[in-house]
């Protein structure tokens, strides 16, 4: 995979004039990091990607460094059963639990309904605003798995919980060596106008929303993976002629994975020693699987009488 400055990053902007605000992410070498732990094929790699994609669209939007976006997708009889993905301070993780075999009898390119069925999108944020701003401002939102992408089903999230007219794009593609590529991008109408205009969220078909909605439809996936086309210049690209477009400063995302052995020997020091000796092995071992990791952590049962 070529070097490229424009992987592993997320770019903010607005576009004053239109109330519209935006996000390109592009992930490379951290999503082949995430992937790399698990051996998933290629369907499942392709929605993992997405995923995350989408968790690190979202979740650098956040206010608050501590802040957490959270996915969820999940089905009772669909070829996958769990899909998580998570954002937190630049840091992305997730998996999938799914059915090897009826996963191959679906093909190479399952549609969505065909890897879910009638499933559904848990997105949580929690803001993780500081004690003096009160709450901490955790809600969830619940949404169909309907059409024919994760990113089309964010897009139901935001009409129906947060009543913001969205546009999410997420593509993802394997380089001739395999490795995978994914980026995204997410347009929003603003939820109020400037001072003295009308809230824009309770019209979806407002004329300054649909201006920019009709210049986002032009955007191609194959430019947003391209690592060798800046995520800036796609946004000259898309919106050169508006009078203004102010971008942010890009901002990193690493692999993330918050498990560790000593937060996991803490965790497990709160039960009692009853239920601790239940836990361990024939050999005194209490193992802990990290899903995100897949990494297994081994305790010894008597490190815990001291």
């Amino acid at each position: 995979m070529p070097l490229s400055l424009d992987l592993d990053q997320a770019v903010g902007f607005t576009i004053p004039a239109r109330s519209v605000r935006g996000r390109l992410v592009r992930l490379g070498p951290v999503l082949e990091q995430v992937l790399a732990a698990h051996a998933y094929p290629p369907p499942i790699e392709r929605l993992l990607a997405q995923a995350l994609v989408l968790a690190a669209l979202l979740g650098s939007t956040l206010k608050h460094v501590d802040g957490q976006l959270t996915l969820q997708a999940q089905t009772e009889n669909g070829v996958v059963r769990l899909l998580v993905a998570d954002y937190q301070a630049g840091a992305v993780r997730g998996y999938v639990q799914f059915d090897a075999d009826r996963l191959a009898e679906l093909g190479t390119d399952p549609t969505l309904f065909g890897l879910f069925g009638k499933g559904y999108l848990a997105i949580t944020f929690d803001q993780a605003a500081p004690a003096s701003e009160g709450a901490s401002g955790r809600y969830q939102g619940i949404v169909p798995l309907e059409g024919s992408s994760l990113g089309e089903a964010a897009e139901h999230y935001f009409c129906q919980s947060e009543q913001i007219p969205s546009i999410v794009q997420i593509a993802s593609r394997h380089d001739p060596d395999g490795r995978c590529l994914a980026a995204g991008m997410l347009l929003q109408h603003l939820p109020e106008g400037e001072v003295g205009r009308e809230r824009l969220h309770v019209r979806h078909d407002h004329v300054e929303w649909e201006h920019a909605k009709a210049l986002a439809a032009t955007l191609q996936d194959a430019e947003l993976t391209d690592d060798g086309l800046p995520l800036s210049d796609i946004i000259w690209r898309l919106f050169h002629e508006e009078e203004e477009v102010r971008l942010f400063d890009p901002g990193p995302i690493v692999k993330g994975c918050r498990c560790n052995i000593a937060h996991i020997r803490d965790v497990i020091a709160r039960f009692p020693a009853e239920e601790r000796a239940d836990m361990a092995d024939e050999a005194g071992q209490i193992t802990v699987d990290c899903a995100f990791c897949s990494r297994l952590f081994p305790i010894p049962l008597h490190s815990f009488d001291n």
